[in-house]
This record gives structure tokens, sequence and C-alpha cells, in this order.
């Protein structure tokens, strides 16, 4: 249009969303029906519209206040006796120094929702919520702070706030659980059903715990945002319902308690008589024992009342001491409890005294000085006859190994009769054994008596064994050269080399000097002297030999190898055998001998007795050995 204004459309403003003021509305409208009916009031249908007469109003701040707000118009018809309703409701309010900011009495008759809710929402934190105190936090901090502590063990809850934290109703689920696990399975439970969760808190809560529903299920599973006045509203009760319930197990202690000490005082004054009365009689037999205690001049009796005794301190009078600080600590405490509760000291029995048993305590001490100077007396008198006990046995046994040697270097004659002398010093030797273990254990004793030097002899126990055990070995080796030079001396029809080779031989495999071969030992020695057999030949000799025993002595062996070496072993066929083996070369290296399947025990006799050949590094000269053997 020529010369006029064009008028450009606006778009429109977005609708607001009023869904918490219909949530508030409900669950005020709950909270406040939950308070009238402590006091069997009608109930509301909305809060927003139901107070504008000031009537119920008035009635719930008597309630919540525990006050009375004096006269007031019960049945309003006009507007200003509904106003004045609403002024006496709202000073009250004022005058408990709670601030209502832009909200007058009209606003409350005329139905204002927004400012009603506002009201409301301020008394609940003044009344329900103001005096929740956790950890130096108040009001909804504290509150808040409480639901955190509470649900902390359950990893599926993380409150953070009273709006999207208690959605999945798991939270809600958690704070029954935690105080009252007999109410709710917490574990069973699906958590990814969040209206059955819910649900399921608000029915137990309502049922068990006396908790209005204040909520509906999908006020707070299907809102965007659940409004969160009204969430605190209704978790402010669970808060309540639960420390009510502390209250009453508090009192419930507190009674007990009182209860327990009581008992606990006669419990203590009976233990303190029967434990004082059980003391002085142990102490009294310990006394008895010691004086009717019999004492040897001997060490070891002297030394087991010193061990005894040092025992005893060691543990029963440790016992007992402690017994008695113990004692004394628990009268003190008797006495302590009695004045606590304003009762008369408490007296124990004749006898049972503390004055009896420090009297008790001090004659211990004095018998336990006696004592100990009788055992000392005792075990220096006794120390003397140990060390004479010790120099008389040690010396003893040194005689008799002198005597054995000196028969020993002096025998001569007939080879009869020095194995008769041999054997006759050998049972000479054998009680050495006997006199050597008394010797040890007096020895052990003088450890124990702290005898390190010893004024009747020089010999230690082992010297004395050493040379008890070297003498031993010499004639056990005298012995059997003696009976082994028997074996051969008729062996006429041997070279001198050959006998020396035979005993060399059999002397390297006893390798425990035992004057006898077992089976091993034995093959290797046939092998190692070049007599090879199959296993079932050489099982068949053995058993033969061995007569059934586990062990051939040396005679049978020098009979076996006379027998053996007139039959079959010559030069002659050794030197084949060598040949054979080596492979016609004038040298034999342990590889050759490995693989005729010698043992290693004849390979490793073999290489120790052959010379080294000329002709090889690793090669032996086994024409040389055989020389050697046979000159």
């Amino acid at each position: 249009m020529p010369g006029g204004h064009t008028r450009t459309s606006m778009p429109p403003k977005p609708a607001v969303d009023k869904s918490w003021e219909l949530v508030q509305s409900k669950t005020f409208t709950k909270w406040v029906n939950a308070r009238l009916s402590e006091h069997s009031l009608a109930s509301l249908n909305n809060v927003c519209t139901d107070f504008s007469d000031g009537t119920a109003l008035i009635h719930l701040l008597q309630i919540i206040s525990d006050t009375s707000l004096g006269r007031y118009n019960r049945n309003p018809r006009m507007r200003i006796q509904k106003i004045e309703n609403v002024n006496l409701s709202l000073d009250f309010i004022r005058s408990r120094k709670i601030n209502l900011t832009n909200i007058g009495a009209e606003d409350i008759v005329d139905s204002n929702h927004k400012l009603i809710l506002g009201m409301i929402w301020t008394i609940i934190l003044r009344f329900t919520i103001e005096d929740i105190n956790e950890e130096g936090l108040s009001a909804m901090d504290g509150l808040l702070l409480w639901c955190q502590r509470k649900t902390a063990p359950y990893k599926e809850v993380d409150v953070k706030n009273f709006s999207y934290s208690w959605q999945d109703g798991l939270a809600f689920c958690a704070l029954i659980h935690r105080h009252r696990p007999d109410l709710l399975d917490y574990y069973a439970l699906d958590k990814r059903d969040a209206r059955g969760n819910t649900a399921l808190a608000f029915e137990v809560a309502e049922r068990y715990l006396g908790i209005p529903q204040l909520l509906d299920v999908e006020d707070v599973c299907d809102a965007t945002k659940p409004d969160e006045r009204s969430v605190m509203t209704y978790v402010a009760q669970y808060f309540h319902a639960f420390s009510s319930l502390s209250r009453a197990e508090t009192a419930g202690r507190r009674l007990g308690k009182f209860t327990d000490v009581m008992q606990s005082v006669f419990d203590m004054q009976h233990d303190y008589e029967v434990r004082v009365a059980k003391l002085i009689s142990r102490i009294d037999d310990q006394q008895s024992k010691w004086r009717t205690a019999k004492f040897e001049p001997v060490y070891s009796s002297a030394r087991t009342h010193s061990t005894t005794f040092n025992s005893y301190k060691a543990t029963t009078k440790r016992e007992w001491t402690h017994e008695k600080v113990e004692l004394d600590t628990l009268l003190g405490n008797i006495q302590t409890k009695r004045v606590t509760y304003n009762l008369a000291p408490f007296v124990p029995r004749a006898g049972l005294t503390p004055k009896d048993l420090e009297f008790a305590w001090n004659e211990l001490a004095a018998a336990e000085v006696k004592h100990r100077k009788t055992i000392n007396q005792y075990i220096r008198e006794s120390r003397d006859v140990l060390q004479r006990q010790y120099g008389s046995e040690a010396n003893g046994i040194q005689g008799v190994l002198n005597s054995i040697s000196n028969s020993l270097a002096m025998l001569g004659g007939e080879l009869d009769d020095q194995l008769a002398t041999v054997n006759g010093l050998i049972n000479k030797a054998r009680p050495l054994e006997g006199s050597l273990q008394r010797l040890g254990d007096l020895e052990k004793q003088c450890e124990e008596a702290n005898i390190d030097e010893h004024d009747y002899t020089v010999y230690s126990v082992s010297d004395l064994e050493y040379d008890t055990e070297m003498m031993m070995k010499a004639l056990d080796k005298k012995a059997r050269f003696i009976e082994n030079q028997s074996a051969v001396r008729n062996m006429t029809n041997l070279t001198p080399a050959q006998l020396e080779e035979f005993e060399a031989t059999f002397r390297y495999f006893d390798r425990d000097d035992s004057n006898v071969l077992n089976d091993v030992e034995f093959r290797a020695a046939l092998d190692s002297l070049g007599h090879s057999f199959t296993d079932d030949e050489f099982g068949a000799l053995y058993d033969q030999l061995s007569c059934g025993s586990e062990y051939i002595s040396f005679e049978v062996y020098i009979r076996f190898m006379v027998e053996l070496t007139e039959d079959q072993t010559t030069p002659e066929q050794l030197l084949q055998s060598f040949r054979v083996i080596a492979g016609d070369k004038e040298y034999v290296t342990q590889e050759d001998l490995r693989l005729s399947e010698l043992s290693p025990p004849s390979i490793t006799y073999l290489a120790r007795a052959m010379p080294k050949s000329e002709l090889s590094d690793d090669g032996y000269d086994y024409l040389a050995y055989l020389r050697d053997v046979f000159q």
C-alpha cells in the first residue's frame, strides 16, 4: 500500500511446558492429605483450589507444627472470612521466619496455582526437609548426601540429583534394600525394567514402611525430566521413615546396654573372686612343691631343677604376673562402673581381698629366692663331679686305642696267627662305640653346664671319634689284607704279576672297600680283564659263584680267575681280542671300546691302565699293556 506500513508476521511463541505443575499438584496434594489423615481430617482433591477458604491450610500448619493457630472462621462463607483465615496462616508461617515472597491471601483465595505450589514447597522445606542433617550438610544437600551414602554399595545406582537419577527406580529399591533387605531382593531385580522397579518400590514403601505414594510411576519413569521438588518431597519420607526406625533401635540398644552393664558388674565381681582364689591356690601349691623338692649332687639332677625353675619363671610366673595385673585392673574397672551407676564399692569376700593377694605374692617372691640359692649350690658341686666323670671316660678310651695301636705295630708270625690277633683287636675295639656314646652324653652335659675347658683330660669327643674311626679302618683293612693273602698264597700256578693284576682289578671295582663284589662290579671286573659274557651266561655264572647271595667274596673271585685263566685266558687270546676291537690297528681308542659294548667302568679302567699310543693322539698301546701284564 502506498505510504502505508508493511505488517510483518511474528512466529508464535512456543508453548510453555507446565507438566511440572500437574506433577507438583498431585504430589503436594498427596503429601498434605497424608498429614491431614493423621488427625482423621477430610482429604483434599487439589491443594491449588482446596486451600481457598484457609481452613485446610490452618489444619495442615497446626498438625506439622504441633501448635494451635488460635481462633479462625471454621465455616467461611464470605471472601473476607476466607482472606482472614489465609492471613492467619501466612502470619504464622512468617512468624516461624519462613520467607514467603510475592504471595498474599488473595492469591490463595483466588487459587493461583504457581504461587500456592511455591508456598507448599516452602512449607515442605521448612517442616520436612530442613531438619535433615548429614555430615554437616542440611536440607536438600544433606538429603542428597544421605541418598548417595546409602546407595553407594549398589553399582547400578548413581544419585546425582533428584530428577534423572531416579528414573530407573533402582535408587528407590536400593534405599529400601539397604535398610530392610527382608522386604526387597535388590539383586534379583531386572535392572532394565524401570517401571516395574519403581512400582515395586512404591508398593513396598507404602505397605511395609508406611510411606505414602506421593508419586505415580509415570511421574518418574515417563517424564522427560522428573520434577525435582516432587521427587525430593517423596524421598524425604524415606529419610524420616528410616530415621524413626533407627531411633527405635537406638532406644532399645540404650536400654539393653544398661541391662548388660548391670549384668556385667555382677559377672565381673564373680570373675574377680574366682580368679583370685585360683591364683592364691596355685601360689600355695608351688611353694609346697619347692619345700619338698629332693636334690642330689649330680649335675643332671641339679640342672633339671634349674631348667624347671627357669621354665617356671619364663612361663608360669609370667602368666601369674599377667593375671595379677589383670585382676588389679579388673577390680579398678568394677569400682569405676559401680561409681558410674551410683552403687556402693565392691568388697571381695575374706581371703580374696587385694591385701590377701598381695601377701601371697610377697611370700612367693621370698620362696623363689630361697629355691634359686639351693639350686645354684648343687650346680656348683655337681660340675666338678661331671668333669671328673668326663676325664675318666676320655682317658680310658685313649688308653684302649694306645693298647690296640701297640699290638698292631708288633703284629708278626704266621698269617693265621696274625688274623686271629687282628680279630681279637677288633673285638677289643668294638666296645669303644658305647664308650664314645657315653662320652658324648657327658660332653653335652658339660656344654649345658657351661664347662668349656676340662681339668682332668686333654681329649675331646671329636678327637677320640676320629682316632677310633681310623683305628677301626686300619684293623679292617689289615684283616682283609691277611685274608686275601691267605687266599692267594697257594695259587702257585699263576705268576705274581697275574695275581697282582687280579687283586688290583678287584680293589679297583670294590669301591666301598667291602671286600666283596656285587653283580655289576663283578661283570665290570671281568670285562676289564677281557672276559665278556652274554647276559644269560653271566647270570648263570653269577648265581653259581654267589650261591644265591648278593655278593662274591675275594676268595671266590680269585679262585674263579685262576680257573678262568688256566682254562681260557692266554696272552694270545687277549691279543686277538684287542686286535678285533681295534680293527687290526696297533692301538685302540675309547670309541673302539665303547663300540665293543664294554661297560663304562671297564672302559674307564682300561683307559687308566693302558699307556698312550705314539701312533694316535686318542689311542692306547694295547701291545705294551699286554707285555707289561704277562711279562
